[in-house]
């Protein structure tokens, strides 16, 4: 008596939906990464022919008509050592770029400067290469 199955099971795995996936997170990424803008506050930084590699941990531009940023975030300068201790706090090795544009009297630079002095933070001063 020959008894037959009525439906086998297939072993095989169709991978083209994964793929269709990754295709999908892949595009949504580069579509997304290339909206970010690091640095919305546009400077025109001073020349230098000394660069430093060193990757800081957080960005303070200092604009001469707009004001202080935290990367790009308005700060008064009444806040801005709270805000960047805040940010800071917990940190290994605290490191603080400085952007100011070039019209930004000197002044303002140091008050940064000894904010971070203060603090015992790294300050990087941003400069564009020559």
């Amino acid at each position: 008596m020959a008894i037959k199955r009525g439906s086998k099971v297939e072993v095989g795995f169709s991978a083209s939906s994964m793929t269709d996936l990754i295709f999908l997170l892949l595009l949504f990424m580069m579509l997304s990464t290339t909206l970010i803008n690091p640095n919305a506050v546009k400077l025109t930084l001073p020349k230098s022919s000394n660069q430093l590699k060193e990757k800081p941990y957080t960005t303070v531009s200092i604009n001469s008509d707009l004001g202080y940023f935290i990367e790009t975030t308005p700060v008064s300068f009444d806040r801005l050592e709270e805000t960047l201790v805040a940010k800071l706090t917990g940190t290994e090795d605290p490191t603080v770029s400085l952007h100011c544009d070039k019209s930004v009297p000197i002044e303002e630079v140091v008050k940064v400067m000894n904010i971070a002095m203060k603090n015992k933070f790294k300050l990087i001063l941003a400069t564009r290469p020559e």
